[in-house]
């Protein structure tokens, strides 16, 4: 088989939605045949990537690898574009590990399993086919379909306030990708040729008014995934009536859409525009690093504290974006492959301990720690992850921002000292509410009431793989960034040269140094 020629990525993302189509064929009533059948297709898949990945991706590439075109309305030159480059792939693997593990996740689901597991294998290729699509119609589209999955599970398996939580985050996606679609036309139609083609796209000279319009259209549509303050308040709701593995699905790889999509079309499509708006991110990321952990820090429900802890830490990837240094665009994509796998092992332990406390009121536990010793070690890992202990990710990503922006020669230096303090005062909030929050869990003394009328079983060893599985790449990242950091370092050099150069103050230093470094040799002449 010619493997350079394969089509690794339409069969990744045609396969578990081609495998969901089969699931109403399959003769089970209580969904024990159902779910191995979907954890099965989540690992080939999730196999398929890692071997295209391991075989056909070259790290030294910066373009786009992988590449698939078959036309699809030749009259608008649509095609099914498929690639993956430096932005994409990671948060591809990340997709695929994720979605299997949130699978294994969805074990104990008995209510319409077949439904279920149905919904988790579509969106499985949806997700993987909103990294990887290259056309700008066909990416609205898989954004859209995207949604309806996650939809109906929260509206059918979520808490009591599903339906609420439901249709706010539909409400908010949906009107959110209306930007998408006309920000889409408006590029595809302009100019002398009509395409949907993102590289040629990105080739376009915009108008400077359309570019400014085109980048207001898009943060908001992205603004509400990633989610930017003042759009976030879907998820909070969201996560607050959510099952675990639909948390996981959230937390791990949807916020992420918005991050990934303000880097390729944002930052990479509208660079001149960029360069106005990147102040605002910087501000906007700011907020939400200090509001969101203030408020993570004031909840009482555990589910609305991680989601607020999501939000704040969404916030890094702001103020990387935004840096104009490749150090600072390096640390964004880090921290959104870090946060996928510390949100998602977050999320679970939540709904591990729901499943045994039957509340989420931090003042209705305590103590549970003495008879739940293993998911209190879990619990305490995956908060030292996110409250960023050096050797696990979080540290790194964060760190790797933190410098990015402080040497960054885009900003005033007040500017920059204003940020960095703002923004290392919600570090400092971190460690402050998740200890807070595990001493509130498992010290102190038993709460009589919980220890009698709940059965407070240790974790099953389903549980402490799938934790165990998340902690491995979160402290091997920890200990070894550049077992990630080379995937995607020759793009975001590459776009992070492109983004310095729309800026005029860059442009000017950088004509002024090769000025110097071109005087240098006649310097030296002369004291001879």
């Amino acid at each position: 088989m010619d493997t350079a020629n394969f089509p690794w990525l339409t069969t990744a993302i045609l396969f578990p939605v081609a495998a969901s189509l089969l699931i109403p064929l399959i003769p089970d009533k209580d969904g024990k045949t159902v779910r191995w059948y979907a954890l099965i297709v989540g690992l080939l898949d999730f196999a398929l990537l890692v071997y295209a990945f391991c075989t056909q991706y070259d790290f030294s590439n910066p373009g786009l690898q992988l590449v698939e075109s078959y036309t699809w309305v030749e009259q608008l030159d649509l095609n099914w574009s498929v690639g993956a480059d430096g932005l994409s792939m990671p948060l591809i693997l990340l997709t695929g590990f994720i979605t299997t593990l949130a699978t294994l996740a969805a074990w104990p689901v008995t209510f319409k399993p077949k439904l279920f597991y149905f919904l988790m294998l579509t969106m499985y290729g949806g997700q993987i086919a909103v990294f990887a699509v290259q056309d700008m119609l066909l990416f609205f589209l898989v954004w859209e379909l995207e949604l309806v999955p996650i939809y109906l599970i929260l509206s059918i398996w979520g808490g009591k306030k599903r339906l609420y939580a439901a249709t706010k985050f539909i409400l908010y996606t949906a009107g959110g990708s209306l930007f998408i679609l006309v920000g889409a036309l408006t590029m595809a139609f302009y100019g002398d040729t009509v395409t949907f083609d993102m590289r040629a796209i990105a080739l376009k000279d915009f108008a400077p008014n359309i570019e400014l319009l085109l980048y207001a259209g898009f943060l908001i549509a992205y603004g509400v995934k990633l989610p930017i303050f003042p759009l976030h308040t879907w998820l909070p709701d969201a996560h607050g009536e959510a099952t675990a593995p639909a948390h996981m699905l959230l937390a791990g790889i949807l916020l992420k859409m918005g991050g990934y999509a303000l880097l390729r079309m944002n930052a990479g499509m509208l660079p001149d525009a960029h360069a106005t708006f990147a102040p605002l991110l910087v501000i906007l990321g700011v907020v939400n690093i200090v509001y969101a952990a203030l408020t993570s820090f004031a909840q009482r429900n555990l589910k609305r504290k991680i989601a607020y802890s999501s939000i704040s830490h969404m916030g890094f990837v702001l103020i990387g974006i935004a840096s104009f240094t490749d150090l600072g665009t390096s640390g964004a994509m880090l921290q959104m492959v870090s946060h996928g796998l510390i949100g998602a092992s977050l999320f679970f332990m939540v709904g591990c301990t729901y499943d045994r406390t039957h509340t989420l009121m931090l003042d209705e536990m305590g103590g549970v720690g003495q008879k739940m010793r293993k998911v209190f070690a879990m619990w305490t890992a995956c908060s030292m992850a996110s409250l960023a202990l050096p050797g696990m990710s979080g540290f790194v990503a964060e760190l790797m921002v933190f410098v990015g922006f402080a040497t960054s020669d885009a900003y005033n230096p007040v500017f920059k000292v204003c940020v960095i303090f703002l923004a290392a005062f919600g570090v400092i909030l971190t460690p402050i509410y998740l200890l807070s929050m595990l001493r509130e869990i498992f010290y102190g003394p038993e709460n009589k009431e919980l220890v009698e009328h709940e059965e407070l079983v240790d974790a099953e060893p389903r549980e402490v793989f799938i934790i165990a599985a998340l902690l491995v790449p979160i402290i091997g990242i920890g200990l070894y960034p550049k077992m990630l950091t080379q995937v995607y370092d020759a793009t975001t050099v590459q776009l992070t040269a492109k983004l310095r150069d729309s800026v005029p103050s860059l442009v000017a230093k950088a004509a002024a140094d090769k000025t110097v470094s071109l005087r240098a040799p006649a310097i030296e002449l002369s004291k001879l």
